[in-house]
């Protein structure tokens, strides 16, 4: 990728900032209620009011740089910001979520630094971008609570979290959207963040195939390849992968991976697998292989989310995409990012309130 300004040139800040969410985010791996991310200011230092702002936000539990020297690596990336190539070509391929802010940061600088990285109808605000209604893991009446919510605003694809109540429950649940809605009235997708049993997951599968759904993300958890690929072979009900794109960094791995496994689907988050350029390869390998894709935020603030569904927005991907996550936290960074019914968009009429950024 080609930059117009002179990485000697270049100076870099970083902010961390706790995002809360409005209701705590249940999951197969614990429930959230708050989550740190850190805003990198990249800038020139003869014209600093122009800067290029990205996200860097790793998760708990889940990205390969939540590690006890993430803040002192970013910490090093700002003082060293002239040795830029070596940063991207060594170090930071095990900081996939430093890597994405830093590539979002300087693609924004390098377009003015007014948060539009991509030229495409999304960012000019004349198309929106289909989005999945999320719906997090709870007791079956906060589900359904949820389910309903969704529906009444006019959402036709759900994706539900499930792994962590009682199995016959998530089923319940299921039959009754079904009995609601028909398949051709409402996509589901469910996500079971590798909460299943390699040896019964075929089972719960079949079972979850009645319901006709549109696909399950990561059934098993990751690094169990000969378990996934039979499972991907003898599944009623096409797989996605999600976790176990993670820490896949070379673009000989991710191929092993797709050829090994042969999935249905894959599902990109840029902050776990390190950036757009990750991204790229990963979606060329999986067309290449006939495998479909889609793109998932994690839990980002807007500056994240915008990022990711501008990137999004490039490949003109009809399926809905996994970026509904703005609306989830009480102080957020306020944004011209909108959720209309299904459809995630741009009101360019609206501005960005920077503000959380002073101290930078």
């Amino acid at each position: 990728m080609k930059y117009n300004f002179n990485f000697d040139k270049l100076e870099a800040a970083y902010f961390k900032h706790t995002l809360e969410f409005k209701i705590p985010g249940g999951t197969s791996r614990g429930v959230l209620k708050t989550r740190d991310v850190y805003f990198l200011k990249v800038y020139e230092a003869k014209n600093p009011d122009v800067f290029g702002l990205g996200e860097c936000a790793p998760l708990p539990g889940l990205s390969i740089d939540y590690t006890a020297d993430f803040e002192e690596t970013l910490s090093g990336l700002c003082v060293h910001m002239f040795q830029i190539d070596n940063f991207f070509d060594q170090r930071l391929t095990q900081y996939p979520s430093i890597l994405f802010g830093l590539e979002t940061a300087l693609l924004d600088l390098k377009n003015g630094g007014q948060r539009k990285l991509f030229e495409n109808n999304f960012t000019n605000g004349k198309e929106g971008i289909r989005i999945n209604g999320l719906i997090w893991m709870g007791d079956k009446e906060f589900m359904m609570q949820q389910i309903k919510s969704k529906l009444a605003s006019g959402f036709t694809c759900l994706k539900l979290k499930i792994g962590a109540i009682n199995f016959d429950d998530e089923l319940e649940l299921l039959r009754y959207i079904r009995s609601q809605f028909s398949a051709d009235q409402l996509e589901l997708r469910v996500d079971a963040n590798g909460a299943f049993d390699p040896n019964n997951a075929l089972e719960k599968l079949t079972q979850l195939a009645e319901f006709e759904l549109h696909s399950i993300e990561q059934p098993i958890a990751a690094r169990q390849w000969k378990e996934m690929a039979t499972l991907c072979k003898s599944t009623p009900l096409p797989i996605a992968l999600d976790e176990e794109l993670i820490g896949v960094i070379d673009e000989e791995s991710k191929e092993q991976l797709l050829k090994e496994i042969k999935p249905q689907y894959i599902i990109l988050k840029p902050s776990l697998i390190g950036g757009f350029k990750s991204g790229d390869e990963w979606i060329q390998l999986a067309e290449f292989n006939h495998i479909g894709w889609w793109n998932t935020s994690a839990l980002e603030s807007n500056i994240g989310l915008n990022a990711i569904a501008q990137w999004t927005a490039s490949y003109k991907n009809p399926m809905p995409q996994g970026l509904g996550t703005g609306q989830l936290f009480t102080n957020n960074v306020s944004s011209p990012l909108t959720v209309t019914g299904e459809n995630l968009t741009i009101d360019n009429n609206k501005s960005w309130d920077l503000s959380l950024l002073a101290d930078v």
